[in-house]
């Protein structure tokens, strides 16, 4: 294991942390939420016309076909290689009861629900956690492990990996899972992996950030078609519901992924803004961030956290993500105003 800089907390000890804490459990009670990864205003009006649409059809089993072309489409691959999913958290579980690894490796600080998914399934999980930076090493990973998940860009640290050392992962008899989860924050996608797939890797992609939709339950996964089948096999029949399957098909149209790239070039400029204005303040806020959130180190964290909320704002602890600890924060980044309003009552805290 490559320890962390500074030193993990609890990065060994599988009861250290809480896997199934997700910033959903922050907001609420009124709080402005900076601890929620999800597009704000979203979902768009046309895409919330569109499902207010689909419910016509609700009488009829759904048909997964046509959006299923449509992700193939998007990403320039064959119909075969793309398992619709209700959400990415569905996608993980899949995976963990399907595929049986001798040695599972997970890279952290990452999302942490890959590695719940696959110790609820009764594997043993292996932690690799990253070094100065959270840059990726592929020599962090075990030589012998046989399932390897990794986040690109990774949350809790914003930070997008190469393509080329990922694809590094990549060996016979090896299964590796991308999750891309918040590919589509980063203007033309350079270091996916959706578009070339190397053998052995997966790919795991959500609907929910970009366009707003957490509460319908919209992924897709793609890969091999023999891991895809079997995934399949595994999956509850009419697992993704025909308003989730409206809302795939549409934001894998021209149009939409245009918005996506123009929102991502927006969030880019205000996102390098506040964390300009973080760092100014002495702050450790994680370099080359390129998705919708900012992890930053923060002496007594959980302090400042719950100072903030009862100052009216909601952040997310950092203490659940193998690999940091009680001085690290994940921000969501909002729109200018929003996120001026946080600066100031940081300041107010003497931050």
């Amino acid at each position: 294991m490559i320890a962390h800089w500074p030193a993990p907390s609890g990065a060994d000890d599988v009861d250290a942390v809480d896997l199934r804490h997700h910033g959903d459990a922050e907001v609420g009670g009124g709080l402005a939420d900076f601890a929620v990864n999800v597009r704000t205003g979203t979902p768009p009006a046309w895409l919330a016309d569109r499902l207010r649409a689909s419910v016509a059809d609700l009488a009829g089993y759904p048909d997964p076909r046509p959006a299923r072309r449509a992700v193939a489409r998007r990403h320039g691959r064959a119909a075969e290689e793309v398992l619709l999913t209700a959400g990415a958290a569905e996608a993980f579980v899949l995976l963990a009861r399907v595929l049986k690894p001798r040695k599972a490796v997970v890279v952290h600080p990452q999302f942490t629900e890959p590695e719940a998914a696959l110790r609820a399934a009764g594997h043993t999980v292996e932690r690799a956690v990253l070094g100065k930076d959270f840059a990726f090493d592929p020599a962090v990973v075990p030589g012998d492990a046989d399932l390897v998940v990794v986040g690109n860009p990774t949350n809790p640290t914003s930070v997008l990996h190469p393509a080329a050392a990922i694809s590094a992962l990549a060996r016979p008899g090896r299964t590796v899972v991308v999750d891309e989860a918040f590919m589509d924050c980063v203007p033309g996608e350079p270091e996916t992996l959706a578009t070339r797939l190397p053998a052995g890797v997966a790919v795991i992609r959500s609907l929910t950030k970009t366009w707003g939709l957490a509460g319908l339950r919209a992924g897709y996964l793609l890969g091999d078609p023999h891991l895809v089948r079997r995934l399949a096999d595994a999956q509850p029949l009419w697992a993704v519901s025909t308003p989730a399957l409206v809302a795939i098909e549409a934001c894998c149209e021209p149009q939409a992924i245009a918005e996506a790239q123009a929102w991502a070039v927006d969030l880019a400029a205000e996102r390098d803004r506040l964390a300009g204005e973080l760092t100014a303040r002495g702050l450790y806020v994680v370099p080359e961030a390129r998705a919708s959130f900012l992890c930053l180190r923060v002496p007594d964290a959980l302090g400042i956290r719950a100072l903030l909320r009862q100052r009216g704002y909601a952040v997310r602890r950092g203490d659940t993500f193998p690999g940091l600890g009680s001085d690290w924060l994940r921000i969501s980044v909002r729109d200018r105003p929003s996120n001026d309003a946080l600066l100031d009552v940081l300041g107010e805290l003497g931050i």
